[in-house]
């Protein structure tokens, strides 16, 4: 064989090898998928609140559980919440409009389960802050709403513990009193945001952990900085602040995710 022929075979091969490299995706750089990495380009954002009602004003948070679990059998999504007044609230479903948080709100006094009510509009949340002063204003909020609820009963109206609705009740509430609207479960929650790093963690994201047997996602608290936590840990105990390196939730942690972008 020409040694001519014998060169240019050689480099017909080498060829073909890295476009086949390329097509076949060896040429690009990988996004190593492990917890932390976006594997999407795109992120995912939570849709915002539009119109909630508010209702109620105890003195007694049994008063405004009773409220909330009450609108959870008419099917409204409800959720108390420590008002600045020192009183408790209730705060129960997102409203395309006004009017249909309006006509909502005046079916549920003439059925006598509500008094009185005030709707929440889009501009009162801290949310919209943020294209004021950035997302540390909407984190630091988030923190607050949370240590706000620090001693209080583990109890929401309508919670299931088998779906994790009970301890995401407490992150659910936050969010949303905060003008992002999180989905219930804590699997719904885990799906629905952005993996961020147990080292790359910032105030509002919220810690997700495997207790229940079987299942990947069965908990879930609010991270508020220095590698501590508020969450709600089981019936019969109260909200409270725990820390990332408790060896019972180091054990069981299984990532973290981000909602403000």
């Amino acid at each position: 064989m020409p040694f001519e022929f014998r060169i240019s075979h050689r480099i017909c091969i080498f060829l073909t090898t890295v476009l086949l490299l390329l097509v076949s995706g060896c040429g690009h750089k990988q996004i190593p998928q492990t917890e932390g990495t976006l594997i999407t380009a795109e992120k995912k954002e939570l849709h915002p609140m539009d119109y909630t009602i508010q209702a109620g004003a105890f003195s007694v948070l049994e008063n405004a559980i009773r409220l909330a679990e009450s609108l959870e059998r008419q099917g409204l999504n409800a959720y108390y919440f420590p008002h600045h007044s020192g009183l408790y609230k209730v705060r129960f479903g997102d409203f395309t409009s006004r009017e249909a948080a309006r006509s909502t709100a005046e079916s549920l006094i003439s059925a006598g389960i509500i008094d009185t009510y005030h709707i929440v509009g889009p501009e009162d949340y801290s949310r919209v802050k943020v294209e004021v002063y950035g997302p540390a204003n909407l984190r630091k909020d988030i923190v607050k709403t949370a240590e706000s609820y620090v001693g209080l009963p583990y109890r929401w109206g309508g919670s299931s513990p088998e779906d994790g609705f009970d301890c995401s009740g407490l992150t659910m509430s936050v969010y949303k009193l905060n003008g992002l609207n999180l989905p219930r479960s804590s699997k719904e929650q885990y799906a629905s945001g952005n993996p961020v790093g147990l080292s790359n963690l910032e105030k509002g994201d919220l810690v997700f952990f495997k207790i229940s047997k079987g299942k990947k996602v069965s908990h879930v608290g609010v991270y508020v900085g220095n590698g501590k936590f508020i969450h709600a840990p089981g019936k019969g105990k109260n909200i409270k602040i725990d820390s990332l390196s408790n060896n019972y939730y180091a054990t069981r942690y299984i990532g973290a995710r981000s909602y403000i972008l």
